[in-house]
């Protein structure tokens, strides 16, 4: 058996897990008062913050040349600016676990534009995988939401902005990737980098940059920060082991994530039609994960 930092299925599920975790936070923050622009930055600066530390502490620090610091500035805005402020923009609209089901998207997304590029491709089983997948989320889509509150056509359309964002990201992060560096590196710079474009969005946008209603939510923001820097750590590996088509997987288990929290712990019902199609999804991350042990 392979140890988990070098078993791609075995960080698709813990970086999956860790990422669902921001769906019901994000949600109880939303209804707290906090931003779109606030929550995204807590994420940013508090992965950066906390993944540097414990680089510092490691001796692996060094100063970024300019490939670098040009990755840290396009990853970390398409990546992670982009999508957290739809995200969490769209999540009292349209439900968290609705929001999650968005993420199932970016498999199929990402494999046109890996195939298109050239980039790694999935064999016959993981297409028909990523395939399957994309079937449970139709099915999940047209439920528009939860029960007895359909989701408008223009929150719809602006979620469907999430998958986009997030494929354009996983293509860019491999094409792009400096050489010789680092998974911790990588991640707290790109979030720093995002950090400082969310706060430049901030004083701009409508929202304005006020934190003040994160001290109502105190518990939530740590454990925000807390699951995500954990999942970022695995996050950067799984890239490395599993490409970019495999690693979009995670949002098939991110979104089971937000189905079962919104539905346990924050009184969101959906129709029977989205827990089948939830069923799907999990079919086709079974059969994904089966292809890359095969190509492995």
């Amino acid at each position: 058996m392979k140890p988990v930092w070098d078993s791609a299925s075995a960080l698709l599920m813990i970086t999956g897990g860790l990422l669902g975790m921001i769906f019901p936070l994000g949600k109880v923050a939303g209804e707290a008062g906090v931003s779109p622009v606030i929550w995204s930055f807590v994420i940013s600066f508090g992965v950066a913050t906390t993944l540097f530390a414990v680089d510092a502490v490691r001796g692996g620090l060094r100063r970024p040349d300019a490939h670098r610091l040009r990755y840290f500035i396009l990853a970390g805005t398409i990546s992670y600016c982009i999508p957290n402020m739809i995200v969490f923009a769209a999540i009292p609209q349209l439900g968290a676990g609705f929001t999650a089901i968005m993420f199932t998207l970016s498999p199929v997304i990402t494999l046109c534009l890996s195939m298109l590029l050239k980039l790694r491709r999935p064999n016959g089983l993981g297409i028909a995988g990523i395939a399957v997948g994309f079937v449970g989320a139709l099915l999940v889509a047209t439920t528009r939401g939860e029960l007895g509150q359909p989701a408008s056509p223009l929150w719809i359309g602006l979620g469907l902005l999430i998958p986009v964002a997030l494929a354009s990201g996983n293509i860019y992060r491999t094409m792009d990737w400096p050489g010789h560096a680092g998974a911790l590196e990588l991640a707290y710079g790109s979030h720093f980098a995002a950090a400082v474009v969310l706060l430049m969005v901030g004083f701009w946008s409508p929202w304005g940059f006020d934190p003040s209603p994160l001290g109502v939510v105190p518990l939530e923001t740590l454990a925000q920060v807390l699951s995500s820097a954990g999942m970022f750590v695995f996050f950067f590996r799984l890239q490395v082991v599993g490409g970019p088509v495999y690693l979009s997987q995670m949002g098939y288990v991110a979104a089971a994530i937000g189905l079962v929290s919104g539905t346990l712990f924050l009184g969101e019902h959906y129709a029977l039609l989205t827990w089948i199609g939830a069923a799907i999804i999990a079919v086709g991350v079974a059969m994904t994960t089966r292809a890359q042990s095969r190509s492995a």
